[in-house]
């Protein structure tokens, strides 16, 4: 790891303090976390793009992700609250000598962050983007045990929402951004770091920005949110480190039954309610066919060789070896059933279903005649495509008289939806022949040298639309190992991730941008 280097200016504390955050950012001046800080560091001195020096301060990852849980940016499904959140982070770039801008969106509040630290002069690269999100799901606070937006550090962990997803992502890039600035780093092409809203629902995500602002926003290629960094079963020894290439197909599919409303006195046997429970019921028990691609197969095949566990690896063969759909499906069964992760590698061997939305009735007193649920769906690309899909659960419903439709873009036909989930699911997995690529693949051996590397599929989805649309490979990581149980936590109650993880995994992101250094 290269040391800051003793020349420049020295870090001013109060403006430190300020810019990640109070005590927090006092904390991290105490302390050791990888960056290399204390009382003797000495930052180095570039010149901005206004032609000033100014001193770049290093960060430590934990006093930027507590400051970034402390924003409520709650996404409803209509955007979120995020230019306090955008306001401080341009604050924390503005002391770096970076230049950024918030890009307002038609929504009040709901904006976009573009900061772009200047490549060397006259460098023809296409610029290297860090897209990380700033908006979160929502919280059930009832069921959390800390506040979900104090970054609650507890037992060796960090809760709150957004920790894992992926606010913890950003802070670990954020600070070894900062720390290569702190030692008068020169890229070898502009590194623009977008951290854009509505990235988990809204009209005015990165699709809308590209529309509006795609100067800002063309690269040769781009980092995002994905690929998981895994442990062995004891839950933090580094096993697997992944780098995701493709995301699965996301699709919804809406399930209707009806009956006949009367009086809630005289109950009918055609219940709408009963019928719909009864039909996702039956589909609870549903598991679509497994499919292997280019893609899953490597990963799974790298799961073998790095897992200690014996009786996985012998199943992972196993299942790599069938030779019919049968042993296929018999194999992935109990490689499942074995896994640490059970849900996770399931969702990538198969189409999922999930249950999200569920809504029927208006009076205690009145039977309803129609019924609903949101069933949201991830398809794999190479697999079984997602028309061949809803043509098996409408099969599967029509002797229960339960209606099902594929939502899609409002005015849009079926075969419309079709046709671009065709699109979606056609696309090729990102080219690994490209200098991201590679600066991942070295930084995971330098960062994690006992750990296997691989590409992956992500199970999830992403911002990256726009960069795929116009052929430009897009990226995934998270860069923390974590166990099932944080993994259960995204999106969910607790969510955490390991104070050392992080700390590791920023390690590991100054090691990517390491490779871009002149």
């Amino acid at each position: 790891m290269v040391r800051p280097e003793g020349s420049g200016a020295q870090v001013d504390r109060r403006k430190f303090v300020a810019g990640v955050g109070g005590v927090a950012g006092l904390a991290a001046l105490a302390t050791t976390t990888g960056s290399q800080l204390g009382s003797g560091t000495a930052a180095a001195t570039r010149r901005g793009a206004s032609g000033a020096n100014v001193a770049a301060t290093p960060a430590d990852p934990l006093a930027l992700l507590k400051k970034m849980l402390s924003f409520d940016t709650q996404n409803f499904g209509k955007g979120g609250n995020t230019r306090p959140h955008a306001e401080w982070l341009k604050s924390v770039w503005d002391e770096a000598g970076v230049p950024a801008e918030i890009i307002a969106t038609p929504q009040p509040d709901n904006v976009h962050l573009i900061a772009r630290i200047p490549g060397r002069s006259g460098s023809k690269e296409k610029p290297l983007l860090l897209l990380g999100h700033s908006d979160v799901v929502p919280v059930e606070r009832e069921n959390w045990s800390v506040d979900p937006f104090a970054g609650t550090v507890k037992d060796g962990e960090i809760f709150g929402r957004g920790a894992l997803d992926m606010k913890g992502a950003n802070a670990a890039s954020v600070a070894a951004l900062l720390r290569h600035l702190s030692q008068g780093a020169e890229f070898d092409r502009d590194i623009i770091v977008l951290t854009d809203c509505d990235e988990e629902a809204g009209s005015y995500g990165s699709g809308w920005l590209a529309q509006n602002h795609w100067d800002k926003l063309d690269c040769g290629m781009v980092l995002t949110e994905g690929g998981w960094f895994l442990a062995q079963s004891d839950g933090t020894t580094p096993m697997l480190i992944t780098v995701t290439r493709q995301d699965k197909v996301y699709f919804n599919l809406d399930l209707r039954a009806r009956g006949t409303a009367t009086h809630s006195s005289k109950p009918m046997p055609d219940s709408a309610i009963v019928g719909l429970s009864r039909a996702v019921s039956e589909l609870g028990d549903y598991k679509a066919p497994v499919a292997l691609t280019d893609v899953t197969r490597a990963y799974f095949e790298a799961l073998a060789r790095a897992t200690d566990d014996r009786k996985l690896k012998s199943a992972l063969r196993l299942m790599l070896k069938a030779r019919s759909q049968r042993s296929l499906e018999r194999a992935a069964a109990l490689v499942v059933r074995l896994s640490d992760y059970p849900y996770l590698h399931s969702a990538l061997l198969r189409t999922t279903m999930a249950y999200v939305i569920e809504d029927a009735g208006y009076k205690e007193n009145v039977i309803p005649s129609e019924a609903h649920v949101r069933v949201n769906c991830r398809g794999i690309p190479g697999g079984q495509k997602p028309r061949d899909f809803l043509r098996t659960i409408r099969r599967m419903m029509e002797e229960r008289d339960v209606e099902v439709t594929l939502a899609g873009a409002e005015g849009e036909s079926e075969e419309q939806t079709l046709a671009a989930l065709d699109k979606r699911w056609a696309t090729p997995p990102a080219d690994v022949k490209t200098p991201l690529f590679s600066g991942i693949s070295q930084a995971a051996v330098k960062t994690y040298p006992g750990a296997v590397f691989t590409p992956a599929l992500f199970e999830a989805g992403t911002s990256l639309g726009p960069w795929r649309e116009k052929g430009i490979p897009g990226y995934g990581v998270y860069p923390y190992v974590i166990d099932n149980d944080q993994l259960i936590g995204m999106h969910g109650n607790d969510e955490r991730i390991f104070v050392d993880a992080l700390t590791k995994g920023t390690d590991f992101m100054y090691e990517v941008f390491s490779r871009f250094r002149v």
